[in-house]
C-alpha cells in the first residue's frame, strides 16, 4: 500500500504528531507503506512450508522510490515471535536507528507495530529488504527496493520499455525453525533443495516482452548459502548498474551474482518471437541446482524450442575475470548531476588498514564462524541503545583486532571503533575453500583489487585507483583476497557481516562504531521518539517532542 504527495508546513506538523516522523525535509516527497507480517502456507518447491508473508505475499511487496524520498513503513508483527526488517543497501544516512538489525534495533514484539522512517538520501539503484532475526530469511519476508533517479538527472541509457525485479536464490524445503535448530545444535546446513525465482520454482514465473524493445532487469541474490549465475537463452545482457553505481556498459552472455548482491542489466527482445528460458544456477557447488523462468514475446508463436542453456559451474577464473571487468562509468551522473568520476577515491590517503580474515572454528564442540578469530554473539541489549544510554558492560570497543591474530577462536560481542570522516583500506582475506560474500551497512566502498593467494603491501601496486566500482556487497574467492577503499562518512553503529546466512548466524559478523565527538544533527539524527527499548535499555526514555 503506497501513497505519495508533498506536504506543506502545517500538514508536516500534523504528520510529525501522528506518525512520529522526526527529521525530514519538506521538499522531499513521502511514500507510505503499511505491512502486516504473518505466517502462511507456501509451496515454492512443491512441498507445503510455513512461509513469512507480507500483506499475504511471498515475496513481499516491492518498494518504489525516487532519490531523497522519505519512506514511512509501518510494520505490524502478527507472528508469534519477535521480528525485524533490514534494508540491504539503503545507507540510512545519519540514521543507523532505522537499520533493522539487532545491533541497532529492538525487535518488534509479537502483536506490536513499529514504523520505520527512512530516507533514500542521495541514492539510486537496486536493492532488497529482508528479515534479519532468528533465521527468518529462510522463510521469505523479503522484497525488492527500486530507487529511480530524479527527473532532471540524466541516466546513461534510454528509458526501458519495462522494468522487472528478479529475486533469486537457493531454498530449503525445511521450515526456517528446523534450519535454525540445526545451526543451534552446532551443525552446518545441508545442501539446498533448489533455487527460486520470485518465490517460485522452475517455469513458475513469466516476463512478457514486445519484440524490438529493451527491458531493465534488477536481479538480486536473496539466497542463504550459494552464488548463482544468471543468463537468458539466445540473448545477451548489458550490465548498467551495480548497487547504485552506473557501470561501463559491458555485454555478457551470463553474470555471476554472489550472496546479497544486486545488479541491473538491459536485455533487448531482438530474437525471433517465441519463449526463451531465463536461467539461474548455482556456482562453485559440486551438485548444480538450477531454476528457470520464461521470457515471453507478445507475438510468440509457441513455447520454448530448446533445452535451457548451460552455464559456468565451478570455474573461478571466469568469475574473477568477470568481476574485474565491472568498472564505474566515470562520466555518468549518479543520484546527483555531477559525474560519478568527480569523486577521486584513488587520490585520498587512507587513514587505516583493516584486514579481515574469515574462519570456521569449532568452539565448545559446536560449529561456529569467526572474523579475526572472534565469533560474534549478540548482546542482551542492542549496541546502539547501549551506546546512546551509556549502559556499561554491553560491549567493549576494540573487542576485535584490525588484523588476523592467528590465535585461538573465541566468542565475543565484537565491536570495532572508527572515526567519522576517516578513510579505510579494508582487505578481506579468505583462506577457506569456499566463496565468501561480505556486506557493510551504512556505507559504500570502492573495489580496488582482488586476486588469489595472500595479500601483502605489494598488492597495492596493482590496485585500480581510477574506476573501481562502488558498492556495498563484495565477494572473496577461495584462497584469495579482495581490497576496498571506504570513506567513513556515516555516523552510527553498522553491521559488517557475511551474506552467507548460516555463517552470519553463527558468528561471522561484527559491528563498526563510526563516532563523531560533535553532537550535531549534521552528523547524526537523535534517537527516534518511537524507538523500541529492550534489554538493559528498558526503562529508559527515548525522547519526547
Amino acid at each position: 500500500m503506497e501513497k505519495k504527495r508533498p506536504y506543506c508546513l502545517m500538514e508536516l506538523v500534523l504528520l510529525v504528531l501522528f506518525l512520529v516522523i522526526d527529521w525530514t525535509v519538506c521538499d522531499d516527497p513521502y511514500r507510505f507503506y503499511t505491512w502486516n507480517v504473518t505466517y502462511g502456507d507456501i509451496y515454492p518447491l512443491g512441498v507445503k512450508q510455513q512461509g513469512i508473508l507480507i500483506n499475504g505475499q511471498f515475496p513481499g511487496p516491492g518498494i518504489l522510490a525516487v532519490t531523497n524520498d522519505n519512506l514511512i513503513v509501518s510494520v505490524f508483527n502478527s507472528l508469534d515471535e519477535p521480528f525485524l526488517l533490514s534494508w540491504n543497501g539503503v545507507q540510512q544516512r545519519r540514521n543507523s536507528w532505522q537499520d533493522g538489525v539487532y545491533g541497532t534495533n529492538c525487535p518488534i514484539p509479537p502483536g506490536r507495530n513499529f514504523t520505520y522512517v527512512l530516507q533514500v538520501k542521495d541514492q539510486i539503484g537496486s536493492y532488497f529488504y529482508f528479515p534479519s532475526l532468528a533465521f527468518h530469511k529462510a522463510a521469505g519476508g523479503y522484497g525488492g527496493i527500486r530507487i529511480d533517479s530524479r527527473p532532471l538527472i540524466p541516466v546513461p541509457f534510454d528509458t526501458p520499455a519495462g522494468d522487472y525485479t528478479i529475486l533469486a536464490g537457493d531454498w530449503y524445503k525445511m521450515n526456517h525453525t528446523d534450519l535454525k535448530a540445526i545451526l543451534d545444535g552446532g551443525n552446518d546446513l545441508p545442501f539446498p533443495d533448489g533455487l527460486l525465482i520470485n518465490g517460485r520454482g522452475s517455469n513458475g514465473f513469466t516476463f512478457p516482452v514486445d519484440q524490438g524493445n529493451t527491458y531493465r532487469l534488477r536481479i538480486s541474490n536473496v539466497g542463504l548459502t550459494t552464488s548463482i549465475n544468471f543468463r537468458i537463452q539466445g540473448h545477451k545482457i548489458v550490465l548498467v548498474e551495480v548497487e547504485g553505481d552506473h557501470t561501463l556498459q559491458t555485454t555478457y552472455s551470463s553474470l555471476d551474482i554472489h550472496l546479497g548482491q544486486s545488479y541491473s542489466v538491459l536485455v533487448t527482445a531482438d530474437q525471433p518471437p517465441q519463449d526463451y528460458y531465463i536461467v539461474v544456477s548455482t556456482r562453485f557447488t559440486s551438485q548444480v541446482l538450477s531454476a528457470t523462468s520464461i521470457l515471453r514475446y507478445s507475438n510468440s508463436g509457441g513455447g520454448v524450442l530448446a533445452p535451457p542453456p548451460g552455464g559456468p559451474t565451478i570455474q573461478i577464473d571466469f568469475s574473477l575475470n568477470q568481476a574485474r571487468s565491472i568498472r564505474q562509468n566515470l562520466t555518468a551522473s549518479g543520484p546527483r548531476p555531477n559525474p560519478q568520476g568527480s569523486y577521486h577515491y584513488g587520490m585520498i590517503n587512507t587513514t587505516r588498514t583493516i584486514r579481515l580474515a574469515n574462519s570456521a572454528p569449532v568452539i565448545n564442540g559446536k560449529q561456529r564462524y569467526a572474523v579475526n578469530s572472534v565469533s560474534f554473539i549478540p548482546a542482551d541489549t542492542p549496541l546502539k541503545l547501549a551506546d546512546h544510554f551509556n549502559i556499561p558492560g554491553v560491549y567493549s570497543l576494540g573487542s576485535i583486532s584490525d588484523y588476523p591474530t592467528g590465535g585461538g577462536d573465541y566468542l565475543q560481542t565484537s565491536v570495532m571503533a572508527a572515526d567519522f570522516r576517516s578513510f579505510f583500506e579494508i582487505v578481506f582475506e579468505n583462506q577457506e575453500d569456499s566463496v565468501q560474500s561480505w556486506h557493510i551497512d551504512g556505507h559504500i566502498f570502492f573495489v580496488v583489487g582482488m586476486d588469489g593467494g595472500q595479500w601483502s603491501p605489494d598488492s597495492r601496486l596493482n590496485y585500480n585507483l581510477r574506476d573501481g566500482i562502488s558498492r556495498c556487497t563484495i565477494q572473496v574467492y577461495p584462497l584469495s583476497w579482495t581490497a576496498v577503499y571506504m570513506p567513513l562518512d556515516n555516523v552510527g553503529m553498522w553491521n559488517v557481516r557475511s551474506e552467507n546466512w548460516a555463517r552470519q548466524y553463527l558468528g561471522q559478523q561484527f559491528y563498526l562504531r563510526v563516532y563523531s565527538p560533535v553532537m550535531s544533527l549534521r552528523d547524526e539524527y537523535p534517537i527516534p521518539s518511537n524507538a523500541l527499548l529492550c534489554g538493559r535499555a528498558a526503562g529508559h526514555r527515548s525522547r519526547s517532542f
